[in-house]
């Protein structure tokens, strides 16, 4: 819900989330890479915000290790419990802004992933934002297109050890 949760709609088309976004386009999608969450299996699930739901995209056996070699190597991703990621839909913010879509999807993605860093505060949890990562392997990971929508953040989340608070 912190990250892209919708507190508001105004209309059928329109809904304010609990993340600003330029005109309310909201042009990301909220991935979860399970790998370790108590009542899911491991997968990959969309969040549904409307409907404040996860739904199932995919089962993969081998996710952890395909999310370690996407991210270039970075085992710290896949010992989490879970990562959000996030994909762009840029459609959803070009037909509105043009050329200045591609900055605000970021400015987008940095405030989805700020609100998990707060979240994550409050719950004793920890978080890394990973922006390196191999553009290719991560779009097939989640099964997206490239184009149409493509990977543009993603951050894992576990429990943080008690030898490093």
């Amino acid at each position: 819900m912190a990250t892209q949760g919708v507190h508001q709609r105004l209309d059928r088309a329109t809904a304010l989330r609990t993340v600003p976004s330029a005109g309310a386009r909201h042009a990301l999608e909220t991935y979860l890479l399970a790998l370790r969450v108590e009542g899911l299996e491991l997968g990959v699930y969309r969040y549904l915000p409307l409907e404040h739901e996860l739904l199932l995209e995919f089962r993969e056996p081998h996710l952890r290790r395909q999310l370690v070699e996407a991210t270039l190597g970075q085992s710290f991703v896949g010992e989490a419990a879970v990562t959000f990621l996030w994909t762009a839909v840029p459609y959803r913010m070009e037909w509105r802004y043009g050329l200045a879509a591609h900055k605000l999807i970021a400015l987008d993605a940095g405030h989805v992933c700020q609100n998990l860093y707060l979240v994550c505060e409050a719950i004793g949890a920890g978080t890394c934002a990973v922006a390196a990562y191999h553009q290719q392997l991560m779009d097939r990971l989640v099964r997206v297109d490239g184009c149409e929508e493509f990977v543009i953040y993603l951050a894992p989340v576990g429990k943080v050890p008690v030898s490093a608070i």
